[in-house]
């Protein structure tokens, strides 16, 4: 598939199978992100890797709404970066997680970002602080977001290219 193709086709995906992915998907999702670029090459993000149910089950509650699809995925991401490293931990995170969701979409597998920075759970602990205490993620690696994976449930349409906002391209000015 050409990279448009994929662009066009990749969709959030938040039902899932319960087939496993296998050991040479994961690697190849994971390796994306360590291949993302960073500022000045910090490479300062931090993956941490999710298998295990019932701690999936409990980070769905990190937010009052938005991440039951943690509840069905055979596998999840969280994306941190360490923040004594880079001044661009958000910036560099994001490209990782966007990467990781790219080269799933490539082996057809799904994927969904769940927003944790900035968000809280129903009780207004911070989703960050809620998500770091399940996993002992260190004070200076924030959790950005988390990454659902799976082979899709569901089925999603392409994005239809003729709703394209082209108008909030701008050229040589406002």
């Amino acid at each position: 598939m050409d990279f448009n193709k994929l662009l066009v086709n990749r969709r959030s995906i938040r039902r899932y199978t319960p087939e496993k992915i296998d050991a040479d998907s994961v690697r190849l999702i994971l390796e994306a992100a360590l291949l993302s670029p960073t500022s000045k090459s910090a490479r300062a993000w931090q993956l941490v890797v999710v298998e295990d149910a019932e701690k999936m089950a409990a980070m769905a509650e990190c937010k009052a709404a938005g991440a039951v699809s943690l509840k069905g995925a055979p596998l999840a991401v969280v994306v941190t970066a360490d923040t004594t490293k880079t001044e661009a931990w958000i910036e560099d995170a994001s490209i990782a997680a966007y990467s990781m969701q790219l080269q799933a979409s490539a082996l057809g597998i799904g994927s969904c970002w769940i927003q944790v920075w900035g968000r809280f759970a129903a009780d207004g602990t911070p989703s960050e602080e809620f998500v770091r205490n399940i996993l002992g993620i260190p004070e200076e690696c924030p959790v950005l977001c988390v990454v659902t994976f799976g082979h899709p449930d569901e089925q999603r349409k392409p994005q239809d290219t003729e709703k394209l906002k082209w108008e909030n391209i701008h050229i040589a000015k406002w």
